[in-house]
């Protein structure tokens, strides 16, 4: 990597960073263009060369964060072995629930984006949320459904799992996480049978 394209990355890495800190400290509605330039340290032009608006890089900052606590949720469950695909699963997903439980501020921004669009708009550029799909596919293989129904199971899971983490853990609503997990473990039992 040149020296430019090093300061390049640099540059957009700030922004990144700075909105993050921005958007998780003061909130998306509160945070403004100018903010996040000038606790990034960039010029204005330097902003839209990377971003068309904050939406734009708010956009991004929820696809690379949601699709982290993804990744790393399969990258553990992958290094572990398992009885059968429903253990495996709830362990992915137990994973997700305790990521999300010690990093609150990152679940308020991702918010109802760990999501299926997220994993579709991830699933051409990460390999591990290739992974994801083959453990349901491998967990599906002696059954009759088609790759559109693992799929949409996939999909109810990801968007049950998302909601309920955002409730119980900022909201604490219905319920506190603990209480709530038992109950979406099981409801995640009966989907997948």
């Amino acid at each position: 990597m040149s020296k430019v394209e090093k300061n390049k990355k640099q540059k957009e890495n700030s922004l990144y960073k700075a909105a993050y800190d921005l958007f998780t400290t003061k909130g998306i509605n509160d945070t403004a263009i100018s903010d996040i330039i000038k606790k990034a340290g960039v010029g204005k032009g330097t902003f839209y060369l990377y971003f068309k608006n904050k939406y734009d890089i708010l956009d991004k900052i929820i696809l690379n964060k949601s699709t982290h606590v993804l990744s790393e949720a399969i990258k553990h469950t992958k290094a572990r072995k398992f009885k059968d695909f429903e253990e495996e699963l709830l362990y992915f997903i137990d994973y997700i629930i305790e990521y999300l439980r010690k990093d609150k501020l990152m679940l308020k921004l991702i918010y109802k984006n760990l999501s299926w669009g997220v994993f579709k708009k991830a699933y051409n550029d990460y390999e591990e949320i290739h992974e994801i799909y083959l453990m349901f596919e491998r967990g599906y293989e002696k059954s009759p459904l088609h790759n559109d129904d693992i799929e949409k199971i996939l999909f109810i899971i990801l968007e049950l799992t998302g909601s309920v983490c955002y409730s119980s853990i900022i909201l604490n609503e219905p319920a506190d996480i603990d209480e709530m997990k038992p109950i979406l473990f099981e409801t995640i039992r009966k989907i997948i049978h």
